[in-house]
């Protein structure tokens, strides 16, 4: 399945997920003094985006190593992203990515796995496997992705005060309802091009 550089994009937003990840970043940062918080916020994204980067050079030879394919990945990827999904749209109290540790956040659990998690991860490497003459527009996906859960988070007191719990826990059900559907066809994609391996066999 191919992608624009606005889908890729949408997707990996959609991964990143940095509305969902407002309360994450609000109780990981109420002991960070507030001169601190956006130090932390950009050192946690440019943290994200480098594993991501290097996801996107090395995750295809790292497939390789491992007897990967790429029906593997999609299919792999789908069942991620999918338990993300019903996570969002059937949250339970200790949020998308589980229960978080206290204090000063350093790689976790922002930039690991609120940010750089397994279906950003994955969604990277299956970009860049399936058009690796892309590879400059997926780094700029990715460069993107982190501005803008930068500049989300950054704010995440105002939009928390302005939206409100219900409005932020509506728009992370939606965006879990469109993950599903999403997942559906990186399932139904990888299960095609499976089909047809068994077809040239």
């Amino acid at each position: 399945m191919e992608y624009s550089f606005w889908g890729g994009l949408m997707l990996m937003l959609l991964m990143a997920d940095p509305v969902g990840n407002i309360p994450l970043t609000l109780a990981c940062l109420k002991t960070v003094p507030n001169q601190r918080r956006l130090w932390v916020l950009a050192r946690e994204c440019v943290i994200a985006g480098g594993i991501l980067i290097l996801a996107m050079f090395f995750g295809r030879q790292f497939m390789q190593m491992l007897g990967l394919t790429d029906a593997a990945l999609s299919i792999g990827g789908a069942v991620i992203v999918m338990l993300m999904a019903i996570r969002m749209v059937f949250p339970s109290k200790e949020g998308v990515f589980g229960e978080t540790p206290g204090g000063e956040p350093m790689i976790v659990p922002l930039a690991v796995p609120a940010i750089a998690g397994p279906s950003t991860i994955a969604t990277i490497i299956m970009l860049a496997a399936a058009q690796p003459d892309r590879l400059v527009e997926w780094g700029a996906v990715i460069v993107v992705t982190m501005a803008v859960c930068f500049a989300v988070l950054g704010s995440a007191e105002w939009l928390q005060r302005k939206l409100g719990d219900k409005v932020t826990m509506a728009i992370e059900r939606l965006t879990g309802l469109i993950l599903a559907m999403m997942a559906t066809q990186m399932f139904l994609g990888g299960l095609d091009s499976y089909l047809r391996h068994i077809q040239t066999l």
